[in-house]
């Protein structure tokens, strides 16, 4: 574990917005996960549709400074819907797949001039490293802001059955690290506990994750596309983090457990820094994570 909590009393907050989204308050930058802002609305047709029932918590122009945007990934809606890319292009700074900053380039080339357009999309493949206070790669605004030695990592995630993944489309996670501040893994749509593990296996220091779990789950598909409330426990336990986050519990129809579900799964786990692990974040409140 890092010494981020012996050295800073409140190292990291989080404000859950809703479904995948949340804004993270870490090292000085304000960054927000898989933005999601439409109002309640379908996206497809027919048994494809995808249904959002719930809109945000705090609507994106109420958040006040946002330095970037962490896409776990482009192309379903219940992680990038319409409001949220236009909100993701506005800021210095959006990280995602490289199949993601293509197309978002694709979406900016083709933006009018009414809509602000980020500087800078960065594709990053699994494991590659973001150096968040380079100057030259994530601009100065972002660079001005982040902790010396801030790292961004991009991580493996697997999207429901690993034979469909060609199907499902590239996916990533994400850990933030920092001298004297807390690692903070952030799972994207990740189904898989191996994985996890996989990546706690190369990053044994992990403080904080906010795990995306909610059990997706579509009618073509038999098996859910995100962590259940069972394999987030064993995510967590996995990656021996002080505090979990749960995300991506609400507002889609398609997610078949909600945070109920996720809650009676840590019923009883508690954190080496005091207190539940599973962190309670009502939407909208901003929490600060005590590590």
């Amino acid at each position: 574990m890092s010494d981020a909590s012996a050295t800073t009393p409140n190292p990291l907050a989080v404000t859950v917005i809703g479904g995948p989204t949340a804004v993270l308050e870490w090292g000085g930058l304000r960054i927000v996960t898989d933005p999601t802002f439409d109002a309640p609305r379908s996206y497809g047709d027919g048994d494809d549709a995808l249904v959002k029932t719930a809109g945000p918590a705090i609507a994106a122009a109420d958040l006040g400074r946002l330095d970037l945007a962490l896409v776990s990934h482009h192309h379903h809606p219940d992680n990038l819907d319409d409001s949220g890319r236009a909100l993701a292009l506005s800021l210095p700074l959006v990280v995602t797949t490289p199949a993601g900053a293509a197309a978002l380039a694709d979406v900016g080339d083709a933006t009018t001039d009414s809509v602000a357009v980020a500087a800078r999309v960065i594709g990053a493949g699994d494991d590659e490293v973001v150096e968040l206070d380079d100057a030259a790669l994530v601009g100065a605004e972002v660079a001005g802001r982040a902790p010396a030695g801030a790292r961004l990592h991009a991580l493996p995630a697997q999207h429901g059955p690993e034979e469909l993944q060609s199907r499902l489309g590239p996916v990533c996670g994400f850990l933030l690290e920092a001298p004297g501040h807390p690692t903070v893994y952030v799972s994207g749509d990740n189904s898989s506990v191996a994985v996890v593990e996989g990546i706690a296996a190369r990053h044994p220091s992990v403080d904080a994750a906010l795990l995306f779990a909610g059990a997706a789950r579509v009618d073509a598909i038999d098996a859910a596309l995100t962590l259940t409330a069972a394999d987030a426990r064993a995510a967590a336990e996995a990656l021996g983090v002080r505090r979990v986050v749960a995300l991506h519990v609400d507002q889609w129809q398609h997610f078949s457990e909600d945070l109920a579900a996720v809650e009676r799964e840590f019923a009883g786990l508690d954190s080496p820094a005091g207190g539940p692990l599973l962190a309670a974040t009502p939407h909208g409140e901003r929490v600060e994570l005590a590590l």
